[in-house]
């Protein structure tokens, strides 16, 4: 049944600045489901990987303000982003159960007028639809069957892990919950041997190399199961798949070209929404067969 209590929307960073479309899509299928977002004044969630290794105490009170922001609306958090949910997440677990951090915490917070209260909680947008909505409901908003449509999902990794704090009951080695909710539109799963495969995306600073070798070896993979679109659910590997391709083919000289779609554009185009309101065109790897199979070709 689907879910009426509002919550707040946490878009993050990436989305809000460079894949606004992505966005665009999360809202029209949470107004088709009659869900209502709202949002919220937050900041960067930060980071769970550089910031937190930088500097600890600045990722841990960052990210306490922002659930502070949720806690005094009295609303739970629903994030689009597996980097932000995993901070959020991790940062409410840890000062809830930790009497320490949270005096330390809610010292520095102190000093803006807020305080941790630890009364919310954060969901990732995939969690809340499995768990608020349910798959049955998503079958009800069908209009467009994408039958025929080859899928090769992408969970990435930051929505498992940690697992004893994330509680997705995910096995990262055998995702399921994008398969469930991506089967609803009646589009196919693909079986692949590097589902469970980084895309490269957290190293691509460090060692460029190393990020475009995996990349490589995901979408290898992919491809060769027959796949014809790939579906994520984390922004940051949207912009690693999407925009990388074209320096795969710089670097080894062989062509890549497989769409990538976000979790909420296939369940936009699977509810009735066409390929120009969900501003498809602005993907780098364009997602042709998306006109061709669906919408007849149609510019």
């Amino acid at each position: 049944m689907t879910s009426t209590e509002e919550f707040l929307l946490f878009e993050g960073c990436l989305i809000a600045q460079r894949l606004p479309y992505l966005e665009k899509s999360a809202r029209l299928v949470f107004e088709k489901l009659g869900l209502k977002p709202k949002d919220a004044p937050f900041g960067c969630c930060p980071d769970p990987i550089g910031i937190q290794c930088s500097d600890y105490t600045s990722w841990l009170s960052l990210g306490a303000r922002n659930l502070t922001i949720a806690e005094q609306e009295g609303k739970n958090i629903v994030s689009l982003c597996n980097g932000c949910t995993q901070t959020l997440t991790v940062a409410n677990y840890e000062l809830k159960h930790s009497e320490s951090k949270r005096k330390k915490i809610n010292k520095i917070l102190k000093e803006v007028g807020r305080e941790f209260k630890g009364t919310i909680n954060v969901s990732h947008f995939l969690t809340y639809l499995l768990e608020e909505v349910g798959v049955d409901a998503i079958k009800e908003k069908v209009t467009k069957p994408l039958t025929g449509l080859k899928v090769a999902c992408h969970s990435g990794c930051h929505y498992m892990r940690p697992s004893e704090i994330m509680q997705t009951e995910e096995d990262h080695e055998s995702p399921k919950n994008l398969r469930k909710i991506v089967a609803s539109t009646g589009a196919s799963i693909v079986d692949y041997d590097e589902e469970h495969l980084c895309c490269g995306y957290a190293i691509m600073n460090a060692d460029q190399d190393v990020s475009l070798r995996r990349l490589q070896k995901k979408l290898d993979s992919a491809i060769n199961a027959g796949a014809d679109v790939m579906c994520l659910i984390c922004p940051s590997c949207f912009s690693q798949i999407d925009n990388n391709q074209r320096n795969l083919k710089k670097k080894f000289e062989k062509e890549y070209n497989i769409p990538v779609l976000f979790l909420s554009e296939i369940l936009a185009l699977a509810m009735g929404f066409s390929f120009d309101e969900l501003e498809l065109k602005m993907h780098l790897q364009k997602p042709k067969i998306i006109q061709d199979k669906f919408e007849g070709g149609a510019a």
